[in-house]
């Protein structure tokens, strides 16, 4: 019998074991001490290219009027402290109604766009909704052509909305681009979870809310918070349809001040007052910038782990 094995196994030719691999794909190997290194150096000086001009902003806002002359413009080294650029901007002129203009704007418009593209997502999501693909075309026709700025302004304009706060959020509602992220993330729910709350007896509404949105929270949080930062950051349309002043937001103030270096009535900025110290010019300019970015520095880290999931999960499925 062993010699038969043997002469069998001869005519077939050698028997090869095949091994599996041992090493895993690249992407999981673990780094070698030079990746390390350069990971580390390369992190590293993306963090300071960040942190760098954020930092000399902040000091440079806190600075006193002679430190900011001794450096001959923005600071890098502290100096003497104080913050009366603050306490300026922040005495009840312009930048401070433009602060509350912005987190009033910034609150209702994200409210109101998450909740909008969240019932058209999930509308659009159910296969047997009415005018699915129709409404689904149109709205990804929204994202290759626009009416322009012209048209746009006309209709806000007929729309008696000219120095309106609803003019900085309606034109800016609705984003297609984000109903179609939370409308994938949507899609790819088990779809046996709400046809057994259906069989329950739950209607669209309460599956919408007691169910889909609670399994959602990550891509709701992504989308309200670019919802939020557009609103935050948006000046243009508060500079086509806001004519008052006293309406304005806090980054159409930012751009007339910063940049254009317009006197801004009300706010103290640009009259200098040498028996209470009061510091402008460069200071509060830094300040106006500090009280604009800051928020979002705020309110990002308590987004950012679900920013991932959102997004990719959502732009993935479907």
């Amino acid at each position: 019998m062993t010699v038969q094995l043997q002469r069998s196994a001869t005519v077939a030719g050698p028997v090869r074991r095949v091994r599996r691999s041992k090493h895993r794909p690249i992407w999981e190997e673990q780094p070698t001490i030079a990746g390390y290194v350069g990971k580390t150096v390369a992190l590293t000086l993306i963090v300071l290219a960040v942190l760098y001009p954020l930092y000399t902003i902040v000091l440079t806002s806190i600075s006193t009027q002679a430190t900011i002359n001794a450096a001959g413009g923005l600071v890098t080294v502290p100096g003497e402290i104080t913050f009366a650029a603050y306490r300026q901007i922040l005495s009840g002129g312009i930048v401070t109604r433009a602060t509350l203009v912005s987190i009033g704007i910034t609150a209702v418009g994200t409210l109101l766009s998450t909740t909008v593209s969240v019932l058209c997502a999930y509308g659009l999501s159910r296969p047997n909704s009415f005018a699915h693909r129709p409404i689904l075309f149109l709205l990804l026709a929204t994202m290759f052509f626009g009416a322009g700025m012209i048209p746009t302004y006309l209709l806000v304009s007929h729309l008696g909305l000219i120095d309106s706060y609803w003019a900085l959020i309606l034109p800016t509602a609705v984003s297609a681009f984000n109903v179609l992220i939370v409308r994938n993330f949507f899609m790819g729910i088990d779809q046996a979870i709400t046809d057994a709350a259906r069989i329950d007896g739950a209607g669209e509404w309460r599956v919408l809310g007691q169910i889909v949105l609670p399994m959602s929270k990550a891509v709701t949080a992504v989308v309200a918070l670019f919802y939020g930062v557009g609103y935050w950051n948006a000046f243009f349309n508060a500079m086509l349809y806001i004519n008052d002043n006293s309406k304005w937001p806090l980054q159409l103030v930012l751009r007339s001040y910063v940049l254009q270096g317009v006197t801004l009535p009300g706010s103290g900025v640009g009259q200098v007052d040498v028996a209470s110290g009061a510091v402008t010019g460069l200071p509060v300019k830094m300040a106006v910038v500090v009280m604009a970015i800051v928020p979002v520095l705020i309110v990002y880290p308590f987004v950012q782990r679900h920013f991932t999931k959102g997004v990719i999960f959502g732009a993935i499925k479907g």
